[in-house]
């Protein structure tokens, strides 16, 4: 698989704290560890309690001042909302937050039920509302919250539950950044492009079908998918102090991809 390369960036977080939702694994995991190669304390929240573990051990190696994790399903009643507030207390005080969290149920219009259209809003815009709300009482000032959206949200696409709900992180962004400035808290908005990372979907194309697969990444301008570090990088930026100026801004983070993902009608 290829890797990116670039020189290292530093974004002055030592001493700060945060916490990445779904940051076991994937794109929530590569923000940890930037944040931890900082020296910064980070949380991160998962389902799965054995990957939690080695998420936890491998921060730690990176340099992280402090690592606490949570096997947390944002779609169960107040289990985001208790671990965010321990986060806050144990840490006193948190820095910033990234609502990273997201996914999808059913399928078209006329195969999906309401409550596929119910659980792919929860996963996603209804999480990112939980996150930022729950994190508040402990975000200091000058701390900065990321919901991570999607090309989805804003290059339609089939099916419409997905992107529907990534298009509302888009705008809960722009609504809350202007409803949480007098608590001194910027919200921002970033909307990766399609990701290779191991063992999930665009892997597993790559690996069953490598000519489908590279037909869809010469597609894009820059000729393959995005890593995850790529997109991390932007969201570390928005949560360092040297993005104090950006809030309510939508970032796209997709090399210029022209559209979201192959249509699942085609394959």
């Amino acid at each position: 698989m290829e890797e990116s390369t670039g020189p290292a960036v530093t974004y002055g977080m030592r001493g700060r704290a945060f916490l990445v939702t779904g940051g076991s694994r994937g794109l929530g995991f590569a923000v940890a560890r930037l944040l931890a190669a900082e020296g910064a304390s980070v949380a991160v929240c998962g389902r799965d309690a054995e990957q939690l573990t080695r998420a936890a051990a491998e921060l730690e190696r990176e340099g992280a001042a402090r690592v606490l994790t949570g096997a947390v399903d944002v779609l169960a009643p107040d289990a985001l909302e208790d671990f965010t507030d321990e986060v806050g207390r144990t840490f006193g005080g948190l820095d910033g937050l990234v609502a990273n969290v997201g996914g999808k149920r059913g399928g078209g219009l006329l195969d999906s039920t309401r409550e596929d259209w119910q659980t792919t809003w929860e996963l996603n815009g209804g999480h990112a509302v939980r996150a930022v709300r729950a994190g508040l009482p402990h975000l200091r000032p000058g701390s900065s919250a990321v919901l991570v959206s999607s090309i989805s949200g804003w290059k339609p696409r089939f099916p419409a539950q997905y992107g529907a709900a990534k298009a509302a992180e888009i705008y809960l962004a722009g609504a809350l950044c202007q409803e949480l400035a007098p608590h001194q808290v910027r919200v921002n908005t970033v909307s990766p492009g399609s990701i290779l990372l191991p063992g999930k979907s665009w892997d597993r194309l790559r690996l069953r079908d490598p000519q489908a697969y590279a037909a869809y990444a010469e597609r894009n301008p820059n000729g393959r998918l995005l890593h995850a570090d790529e997109v991390a990088r932007v969201i570390v930026f928005l949560l360092s102090p040297a993005s104090g100026a950006v809030n309510g801004a939508h970032v796209p983070v997709d090399g210029g991809q022209p559209q979201a993902g192959l249509d699942p009608r085609t394959g």
